[in-house]
């Protein structure tokens, strides 16, 4: 028989062999990797907006499970955040995240809405000092309510670009009193259904004139950690300006916020753009843009955000791969934006879903550390490009050349060396890490 919600205690590491259902298999929170404890790798925190709130509600069908707690007002959002701790506790989830709009009631205004919310910042204030959970980071949800139906800070509309604005500014000293790291900026409806209405140059400008707003506003009251862009590429709107990493980037570089920036990378986000999740933390590693992850995936037979909890651990591995050779997190973390499956509706299963997702992290870091300890494809990634560590190649390198000097150097090459790729070898040495013990 499943035990109930309220009879499961702190959720135990038992190692790979256990039969025990509410138990970590990889998750060993103390474990120390390459000189820093497991938990301090991954830095897992509980998404408040998926977690807390979402009922099992989709396009076709209303809620499956009911997250009302028999309340009302204020006081259903006290008991919501009552849970949310007591989960956190359970798991050994050490940060939270969270919208505006997810821990507190929407009043008549956004006057209203910021006392509201205040007076959810004291209480959470309070669930933190008791059992030492942190804030990871703070957004502000500019996409739900009809007003913002044709963006926030590229609406039309200034009334609404000045509403969406104060409900930033709002989120900004929550997080600061609650002492997170982080403030998160995705657009999810900073884009566009049809060019025929829109001036793309100018919502462009807006965009970047809140970010500026909410950077300079937030340094001035002493705020000192991250600010993020969480790319996606579409849905809800046909094109969303934060396509992807690369274009966030240059969208930074052109309005010079590349020095407060960094890049939140979620997996699902990844696949609708096309990419791979390893591919977008590369490009943001690359580029020194690295800073937070949404940790879920897709299914990749469907063309929208599922959000599941992640279970693919060469996603996974790939994923820490990236972390470890970007060293690791500063202030971000593992945020599971990730809900359990509609059908999946007791407070069990959210347990459940957790400990899968933990799990798989856990085994991706582990596997990671391995990739990095073996050496084998860093050591022929580095091979591959040996040629450009002397002669003409040190000289492209160091960008030490003319190009009348590469002419005089190629005009007699007739058949230069390019070595074998071999992707086979090397898809064959990591499942040799992943599956060969």
């Amino acid at each position: 028989m499943m035990k109930k919600y309220e009879e499961i205690k702190n959720i135990p590491y038992l190692g790979k062999d256990t039969k025990e259902v509410f138990a970590f298999r990889y998750y060993n929170k103390d474990e120390v990797i390459f000189g820093k404890k497991m938990k301090d790798h991954l830095r897992f925190a509980m998404s408040y907006w998926h977690t807390i709130n979402a009922s099992g509600t989709d396009m076709f069908g209303g809620d499956t499970m009911d997250k009302s707690f028999q309340s009302n007002g204020l006081e259903k959002f006290k008991k919501k955040a009552d849970f949310a701790f007591d989960l956190m506790q359970k798991l050994g989830i050490e940060y939270y995240c969270f919208h505006d709009v997810d821990i507190a009631p929407e009043g008549k205004d956004l006057e209203e809405s910021t006392f509201y919310l205040n007076e959810m910042v004291k209480y959470l204030k309070k669930k933190q000092e008791e059992t030492g959970i942190k804030l990871l980071w703070g957004t502000a949800n500019n996409f739900g309510d009809k007003k913002f139906m044709c963006g926030a800070a590229t609406s039309p509309s200034s009334d609404v670009f000045a509403i969406a604005a104060g409900k930033v500014k709002a989120v900004i000293d929550a997080t600061i009193a609650l002492n997170g790291s982080g403030i998160v900026f995705w657009g999810g409806r900073e884009g566009y259904d049809t060019l025929l209405n829109t001036n793309m140059g100018l919502e462009l400008d807006h965009l970047a004139t809140l970010l500026r707003l909410a950077r300079d506003y937030a340094r001035k009251q002493g705020f000192k950690g991250d600010f993020y862009i969480e790319p996606k590429p579409k849905e809800p709107t046909k094109h969303q300006y934060d396509f992807d990493v690369s274009t966030v980037i240059s969208f930074l570089r052109k309005y010079h916020l590349e020095d407060d920036f960094k890049m939140n990378i979620e997996a699902n986000h990844a696949t609708l753009a096309g990419h791979t999740f390893q591919h977008e933390l590369r490009v943001a590693r690359s580029e020194g843009f690295f800073g937070s992850i949404d940790a879920n995936q897709g299914d990749l037979l469907l063309g929208w955000d599922t959000d599941q909890f992640p279970t693919n651990v060469y996603d996974a591995t790939l994923c820490m791969y990236e972390v470890l050779k970007a060293g690791g997190f500063k202030n971000g973390g593992l945020n599971f934006d990730a809900k359990a499956r509609r059908a999946s509706n007791t407070y069990e299963d959210i347990l459940l879903s957790y400990i899968a997702g933990m799990d798989t992290f856990a085994l991706g870091l582990r596997k990671a550390q391995k990739i990095i300890e073996d050496g084998r494809i860093d050591e022929f990634v580095e091979k591959r490009y040996a040629s450009y560590k002397e002669g003409i190649g040190k000289r492209i390198n160091e960008n030490n050349i003319t190009l009348e000097e590469l002419y005089d150097y190629a005009k007699n090459i007739q058949n230069p060396i390019v070595e074998s790729g071999r992707q086979e070898y090397l898809e064959m040495i990591l499942n040799n890490i992943l599956f060969g013990d």
